[in-house]
């Protein structure tokens, strides 16, 4: 079992380190185990070590992309509360490790014992939804001025119709140039962003109001409650309800 560890900047942003003896150790150790598991930001170190060459990995939400930028040989994955590929298991939070514990414990027991252990603990044997229901995907990034005030201009205007072409248009760029400079620089299409920008909102609203799902959904400029649904399961695989149950903060 594997944790890792962080240090932030001056702006309090995370980063995960990785040492190199210790990566070096844990690719010794390796070798001698049935099996490897990484806790949270420990992902980084068994990557470090190439224990997570051509494997799909998950880790902490908040240090995904920097796992995948360091280590393009790892198909990173900032959902699910766990991952197993072959003998290398990856959990994300800490927390989610209980999840990852029960689910080595069904490795080697059979899911009756796991579930026995869970309820002990009251805990769920497997979680009904992945971490990025509590992700915060539009914190500050690191990007160029033109993209950065294009951001700004969608959270500003959730409510607007927004379009590639009207964006494109506003950055005096084509609208291919757009797609191009929003892959490279946010990891996504504007599309994606765009209804990301307004996911937030909607988020805000179902957590510090008690809007009706109508409501919540003009505010947010995703205009129906269809549309709504459909948003947040795409993209915290969650419903607006159940979302608003698990955390509204009264």
């Amino acid at each position: 079992m594997v944790p890792g560890a962080v240090e932030s900047d001056e702006r309090r942003r995370v980063r995960a380190v990785a040492d190199a003896a210790v990566a070096e150790r844990v690719r010794e150790l390796a070798g001698n185990t049935r099996r490897v598991a990484s806790v949270c930001v420990g992902a980084h170190l068994l990557a470090a070590a190439g224990l997570l060459d051509g494997k799909r990995a998950t880790t902490h939400w908040s240090t995904a992309r920097q796992l995948a930028a360091e280590y393009p040989a790892v198909t990173v994955d900032a959902d699910p509360i766990y991952i197993r590929d072959g003998d290398v298991w990856t959990g994300a939070g800490l927390s989610a490790c209980i999840d990852l514990a029960l689910a080595l414990v069904a490795d080697d027991f059979g899911e009756a014992l796991a579930l026995r252990v869970a309820r002990q603990l009251v805990v769920y044997l497997k979680r009904p939804s992945g971490q990025s229901q509590f992700s915060v995907p539009l914190d500050p990034l690191s990007t160029t001025r033109r993209i950065d005030e294009i951001r700004h201009y969608i959270t500003r205007n959730v409510t607007e119709h927004l379009t590639v072409a009207a964006l494109a248009e506003r950055m005096h760029v084509s609208e291919r140039q757009l797609t191009r400079v929003f892959k490279q620089e946010l990891g996504t299409t504007p599309a994606a962003y765009i209804e990301r920008a307004r996911v937030e909102v909607a988020r805000n609203r179902l957590e510090t109001t008690d809007d009706t799902l109508e409501r919540v959904a003009a505010i947010s400029g995703l205009n129906t409650v269809d549309t709504l649904a459909r948003a947040f399961r795409r993209t915290l695989r969650v419903t607006p309800a159940d979302y608003r149950k698990r955390f509204r903060t009264g």
